[in-house]
């Protein structure tokens, strides 16, 4: 029996420590691909998350320049105030205090409160209008609205557009 033992014990020349080793080295290779593939995946929806923060902050900004434009009166647009002519490149603005109206709210996980400008645009010209005797002509003014809105790292910025007729 002592010989059998000795036979079978030298006989091995370690290729189950060289298969284990290699096995080993291919899980640890696959952990790393996952690991990084997690943390892109992690890195994109932190991305998009900021993205749709920055989204809604333009959204409110927006809503509430609409709202603005639905009052009483309205003030002089002489590019006080972010009130403006439509000759203004509203896309190279700094988005300041001087150049911008801001968010009269307070939104919660953004870098920056949102901002609007409203440029008038003009009265509508309409080729429907009847020029009848006795017929009010409608005067209704175009307006655009610009919203900027930051996300909550301050990486995202969504600027959104709409016009409002009055």
């Amino acid at each position: 029996m002592p010989d059998i033992a000795r036979k079978i014990v030298g006989d091995q020349r370690g290729a189950v420590l060289v298969t284990g080793l290699v096995l080993m080295l291919v899980l640890t290779l696959l952990g790393l691909a996952a690991m990084q593939s997690t943390t892109l995946q992690e890195k994109m929806a932190g991305n998009l998350s900021n993205r749709n923060v920055a989204f809604q902050a333009a959204e409110a900004a927006l809503r509430e320049g609409e709202t603005f434009l639905g009052g009483a009166t309205l003030p002089a647009f002489d590019g006080n105030g972010g009130l403006y002519q439509p000759a203004v490149n509203v896309f190279g603005l700094g988005w300041d205090a001087a150049d911008s109206r801001p968010y009269s709210g307070v939104l919660g996980g953004v870098a920056a409160q949102p901002r609007y400008i409203v440029e008038e645009l003009g009265p509508l010209e309409s080729s429907s209008m009847s020029l009848t005797a006795g017929t009010a002509v409608s005067e209704d003014t175009l307006y655009r609205v610009t919203a900027r809105g930051v996300g909550g790292a301050g990486a995202a910025e969504v600027i959104l557009q709409s016009t409002y007729l009055r």
